[in-house]
């Protein structure tokens, strides 16, 4: 913020695109160079992978989300404090350093021959490490606070666990449920650093924030921006979508 406000920031929108013009840097976009530069083979590639992978690893983390929160709000074990601190080290980890540990484990020296390198299962793998304290933090506190007496009757009637869990426990926590897959796909999408050694950097496990990076080592700022911005046009979607859904839930149960 504090450099935006000393070299300013201005937007600019005319019959042959937009112009914008950040730190001293300007780049300017025509619709046409915009179009092209998203859709040659490349960037396709790049935004199909980034955004299926992202789309996964945020569902696979919103069921992964639930079980956890729960076993750590309904359990007690021993180690739990260690599962509690562990949960939040991609918070506190450079992700970098997470892409380093991966490739150690996962790479084409792997000590436990599982060999993930250059595949989309390496990139999914480092993605659900560094999106899953999103799901679980964002359903935990709401786990937390839920009433049990309603619980306890349901099984009084005769409802058993399975059904109590859908029909009472469920539904009030979609809206966190909804919360934590929208914050773990935007950050899934841009995520850069865990996964960018054990991409390997050829073109099929290229995804779109590597592929932004090759372009602006290549000073193809015009390119870079336009798959930025459809990038961050994909994640406020995302987000815009699960908060309205959210608030829909939210409706429901009171």
């Amino acid at each position: 913020m504090a450099a935006l406000v000393s070299h300013g920031l201005s937007v600019s929108v005319h019959p042959n695109g937009a112009a914008l013009e950040i730190w001293r840097w300007h780049v300017s976009i025509g619709l046409r160079t915009f179009w092209r530069a998203i859709t040659v083979p490349g960037a396709r590639q790049a935004i199909w992978l980034s955004l299926w992978l992202s789309l996964s690893v945020a569902a696979i983390n919103a069921v992964m989300g639930v079980a956890i929160a729960w076993v750590l709000v309904r359990d007690r074990f021993i180690g739990k404090g260690l599962i509690e601190a562990s949960i939040d080290l991609p918070f506190a980890l450079p992700t970098i350093v997470a892409g380093v540990v991966l490739l150690a484990i996962y790479g084409p020296d792997s000590p436990i021959h599982v060999d993930l390198f250059e595949t989309w299962m390496g990139l999914m793998l480092a993605l659900l490490f560094v999106t899953l304290p999103f799901s679980v933090r964002a359903v935990q506190p709401v786990l937390a606070s839920l009433d049990l007496e309603s619980e306890d009757a349901a099984r009084t009637l005769g409802a058993g666990g399975l059904r109590t869990f859908f029909s009472l426990v469920l539904p009030s926590l979609w809206p966190a449920v909804l919360a934590g897959f929208g914050l773990a796909f935007a950050r899934a999408i841009g995520e850069f650093g865990s996964i960018s050694l054990i991409a390997g950097g050829i073109g099929r496990t290229t995804t779109a924030s590597y592929y932004v990076y090759n372009l602006t080592q290549a000073f193809f700022w015009t390119n870079a921006a336009a798959v930025s911005t459809v990038l961050l046009v994909i994640s406020l979607v995302v987000l815009v979508t699960t908060n309205v859904l959210s608030r829909r839930f939210q409706k429901r149960t009171l």
